[in-house]
């Protein structure tokens, strides 16, 4: 009798060694959303347009004044999307690419790259090629010009955590165009070679800002996967490892894992309120602590204004595992 007590003792503290911890990124079973409206100017039709934000359930609208309202994350959410409302000259615009979907009993985001398109009292007609996008930060609103889209972003959030893998469902759509389109509304759209495909993004980073607001940045965890190939339905709980310290020996290293610097810097919003450059300078040893997480997705790889029309990248219950 003993002997089996020991034996269930011993395959209780077994399975116990191999449990793991799962924590929900705060908003990511995408169950609540918050709903706002954006009237556009009159000059570009005098739409009502509405967005869908990351957050706890509400609705800004005309009648409770806060229609053509800057967002700012609300109720401790995380996340910011690509859904963004720009007044530019004067003129009041916007974008929506991220969209609240069906999964199973509750919802999930979609995002999706389209073409947004302009038309000015039948003059100009301008189409702007548009990815969705989910961040863990904030955006900057309202836009006010498109240049470099990253300095209207403050990206990342306080993380002090060594997450194994991040864990999510999926669900993928792929179009037939064997290369992709960059359309940017001002100039002759370009073919870009190679097949368009969602990408998702985790860097996690030890960030230090100097007396004069500069903010670098060590890259203590990386993580960068394109979905290569289109889903039948979706795939439920799919686990995705997170690797420290300096990978670049790794087989599994590609050109996207660089460090984030120059023109390829991201933004945050230092002590001072100003968005400035993430400078990452090195690699943290593999053993560091991180002070922040960024953790991207989008429904086209490759930047701004590139992608192909009607790629599609469906998510839901997105979860650190330790």
């Amino acid at each position: 009798m003993r002997r089996y007590i020991n034996l269930i003792f011993l395959s209780v503290v077994c399975l116990t060694s191999f449990a793991q911890e799962e924590e929900l990124i705060k908003f990511a079973d995408f169950e609540r959303w918050m709903q706002r409206d954006i009237k556009e100017s009159a000059i570009i039709g005098g739409k009502t347009i509405s967005l869908y934000e990351i957050a706890p359930n509400a609705h800004w609208t005309k009648e409770n004044g806060k229609q053509n309202i800057a967002y700012t994350n609300q109720g401790g959410s995380p996340w910011a999307t690509s859904n963004v409302y720009a007044r530019v000259s004067g003129i009041n615009k916007t974008n929506a690419s991220v969209y609240r979907d069906v999964h199973g009993s509750g919802y999930c985001a979609k995002l999706v790259t389209q073409l947004a398109n302009v038309k000015v009292l039948g003059l100009i007609n301008i189409s702007v090629l548009a990815s969705g996008s989910i961040f863990t930060g904030e955006m900057i609103e309202p836009l006010t010009d498109t240049n470099n889209p990253m300095s209207k972003m403050n990206i990342g959030i306080p993380f002090v955590r060594r997450p194994k893998s991040i864990k999510f469902d999926y669900n993928v759509h792929l179009t037939n165009s064997p290369n992709r389109i960059r359309q940017t509304g001002f100039s002759k759209v370009e073919t870009i070679p190679g097949r368009d495909m969602p990408e998702m993004m985790v860097i996690l980073q030890k960030r230090t800002e100097d007396e004069n607001g500069k903010i670098t940045a060590k890259r203590v965890g990386t993580l960068v996967y394109k979905f290569s190939k289109a889903t039948d339905g979706w795939v439920e709980g799919k686990q995705f490892p997170i690797y420290y310290g300096d990978i670049r020996n790794q087989s599994f290293y590609t050109s996207g894992m660089d460090l984030k610097n120059g023109k390829n810097a991201y933004y945050a919003k230092n002590s001072k309120g100003e968005i400035v450059p993430i400078e990452e300078n090195e690699w943290a040893d593999a053993s560091e602590t991180p002070t922040h997480a960024i953790v991207k997705f989008d429904s086209s790889h490759g930047g701004a204004y590139i992608g192909s029309i009607g790629t599609t990248l469906c998510l839901d219950n997105i979860k650190w595992v330790y």
